[in-house]
């Protein structure tokens, strides 16, 4: 593979660098140090290990498809005028609960060290039954942290029994008081005239400019975040029905504006990346803590044609080739960042106290977060499967069980010294 140098762009003047900043959260688990007995040092991964030939990296170059434009037409048409962000987010009708009053059992999916400085719970009944997922924000959207005057969180969630994937569009202009709906993701069918539901969990979500990228079962989807439709009828089915269209109960549907599919590996977790010029899509598969096959990192990179918004760069016969790609040994890897040359890593738990590690690799090394002063590495969320920086602030943004959590970016790589 031809490896060509990534350089950091020079940034705008960032006028939200306030926003989100704050004294720690007065969490009990995050004072709450992991014994020696339960927190062990995990095994180092080295430095990474770039793949450079063909073999490797085409494996995992993506294929574009995207829908017909009067397969979007013709579902827009029978469906009404799609909406854009602010008009769902004008439809808030649930909110999230504070830290401090969050159960002690819903506190502990929080990371140890280093601590969040902001801390949220998802209420039992709206997401019961339901598996968090990957977390992007309008930090990712645009390089000035807002969607128009907006600032958003989203946040997947999937339903394995019924084959269901769902968005919450959370309204953060108020941090202290995070109101937010819920938006099913939906695939078109039938040349627009029926929609499907997403039948597959998200692990990775990326929200750039005005697409929303997300992982599936068979590649990845993309969104348009200019194309949210409301659904007609609160029936519990999916699609067309008798009298209008369903979406599982919800208000909101967003249907799918095309795909990426792999000659042979898809990603599972994604980020972006800022730093890199063009900005960057940021990927890793899935592997098991009991395999002895290692992990790979890769990157595509966005287009930067006006044409052509949120969407990956093609070659003449639609292919998004991989610009660079490593190796690791962190098996149960469940997050991935990359930031200026940096890869950050979240290991899931594979043991019974639920923490994990959080890595950050380079080409030279490897380091893990510190439980405080202690030697020991477990005091990350082991639950945790997205790493989302919200540049303009300065902050991660990730979600655990029922927590959505954030915490400075400074803070993470200072428990790395």
């Amino acid at each position: 593979m031809m490896h060509r140098g990534r350089h950091r762009r020079r940034k705008r003047g960032k006028a939200l660098r306030a926003f989100l900043a704050g004294t720690a959260l007065a969490l009990t688990a995050a004072a709450t140090m992991i014994s020696a007995s339960q927190a062990t040092v995990a095994a180092d991964p080295g430095a990474l290990k770039p793949l450079a030939t063909a073999a490797e990296t085409d494996a995992l170059r993506l294929h574009e498809q995207l829908e017909p434009r009067s397969t979007l037409d013709r579902l827009a048409s029978a469906m009404g005028r799609p909406e854009g962000v602010g008009a769902v987010l004008a439809d808030a009708d649930h909110s999230l609960r504070a830290a401090a009053d969050c159960a002690p059992a819903e506190r502990k999916a929080l990371p140890v060290e280093p601590a969040a400085t902001r801390a949220y719970c998802w209420g039992a009944a709206d997401t019961r039954s339901w598996r968090p997922g990957a977390v992007t924000t309008s930090g990712d959207a645009d390089d000035d942290g807002l969607w128009g005057q907006n600032r958003v969180i989203l946040s997947a969630w999937s339903q394995g029994a019924q084959n269901l994937a769902r968005v919450a569009f959370i309204d953060a202009n108020d941090i202290d008081r995070l109101t937010y709906t819920w938006v099913l993701l939906a695939v078109p069918t039938d040349g627009g005239r029926d929609f499907r539901a997403l039948d597959s969990q998200v692990s990775g979500m990326v929200w750039y400019q005005d697409k929303l990228l997300v992982t599936a079962a068979d590649g990845l989807y993309v969104y348009d975040m200019n194309r949210v439709q409301r659904a007609t009828t609160n029936a519990s089915a999916v699609g067309r029905v008798p009298g209008g269209w369903a979406a599982h109960g919800n208000r909101w549907v967003l249907p799918a504006v095309g795909s990426y599919r792999a000659d042979a590996t898809h990603p599972d977790y994604l980020s972006l990346d800022r730093s890199t010029s063009p900005d960057s899509l940021v990927a890793s598969d899935w592997v098991s803590t009991d395999s002895d096959r290692d992990v790979r990192l890769w990157r595509y990179d966005l287009s930067s044609s006006s044409d052509r918004s949120g969407l990956l760069t093609t070659d003449p016969a639609g292919y998004t080739p991989v610009d660079e790609a490593y190796e690791t040994r962190t098996p149960g890897v469940g997050a991935v960042l990359s930031y200026r040359s940096e890869w950050y890593l979240g290991r899931t738990s594979d043991d019974q106290d639920g923490r994990g590690t959080l890595w950050r690799q380079d080409a030279t090394g490897a380091r893990a977060t510190r439980c405080g002063t202690d030697e020991t590495t477990r005091c990350w969320s082991g639950e945790a499967e997205s790493l989302s920086y919200w540049e303009a602030t300065g902050e991660v943004w990730s979600q655990s069980g029922r927590m959505l959590f954030a915490l400075p970016l400074s803070t993470i790589d200072r428990s790395l010294r």
